[in-house]
């Protein structure tokens, strides 16, 4: 479902979202279309475009066994966690707010963790949901350069890039909605079919229904983004 709403600020309209759908903020992506900046000094209303995601229950009468050689869903064992390196991070942090930069948007980069050979770089700034983009795409992408770009003088770091805390906020949700539709597979029987999602966030899936008793996960399609499609194994066997 898409929705439009208008405010003052782009924090405005979102609350206005929130009170008139009575959803919480992370159970939709915002996209800003009118940031309100009409001249020097011409200033209107911001206006944001609403998507919320709905179930849509598909249906498979015949079963195909999908190509899995790309997912692995084992337990990753805990590493340990590589010494701080400044130069490398400062670099990092650099280079994502020179990016953001020519976007047309002030930022701030900051590495605010590291846990084995991940480095959690956050971006702030007053556009975060643009940053962000639909669905995080915008936040893969510049995590992508920025993993280019770090990997260049050491490849042994992983740069996780977040913003407003939209990464944890975004795994809650995937959980949660995979659990909901895994429900409704034990109940009716038939499988279901998830939207396309990145191997993490498959990975996410298949770890969190990996015990859930009457139920079986698979991936389907080809390239970086594929399905998971959830089946009742009463059925499947």
């Amino acid at each position: 479902m898409i929705r439009e709403f208008e405010g003052k600020t782009e924090q405005d309209a979102i609350k206005m979202a929130i009170e008139e759908l009575h959803i919480e903020r992370e159970d939709f992506d915002v996209e800003v279309i009118d940031n309100g900046k009409h001249g020097l000094f011409k200033r209107g209303n911001v206006k944001i475009r609403v998507h919320i995601d709905t179930d849509q229950e598909e249906e498979s009468p015949v079963y195909e066994e999908p190509d899995t050689s790309e997912d692995s869903y084992e337990e990753e064992e805990e590493e340990e966690t590589l010494e701080a390196d400044e130069k490398f991070e400062e670099e990092v942090c650099a280079f994502l707010e020179g990016i953001v930069k020519h976007m047309g948007y002030d930022c701030t980069a900051k590495v605010t963790s590291r846990k084995g050979r991940k480095v959690n770089v956050e971006i702030e700034s007053d556009s975060s949901s643009i940053i962000i983009g639909r669905k995080g795409k915008n936040l893969d992408a510049l995590q992508v350069l920025a993993n280019v770009y770090g990997g260049k003088s050491d490849n042994e770091r992983k740069i996780i890039v977040d913003s407003e805390g939209y990464r944890i906020r975004h795994e809650e949700q995937v959980v949660r909605s995979a659990y909901k539709v895994a429900q409704q597979v034990r109940k009716t029987g038939r499988s279901r079919l998830l939207e396309p999602m990145n191997p993490y966030e498959r990975r996410l899936v298949h770890t969190a229904l990996n015990d859930v008793t009457g139920i079986e996960t698979k991936s389907e399609g080809t390239g970086l983004y594929k399905q998971v499609r959830i089946l009742s194994t009463k059925n499947y066997r």
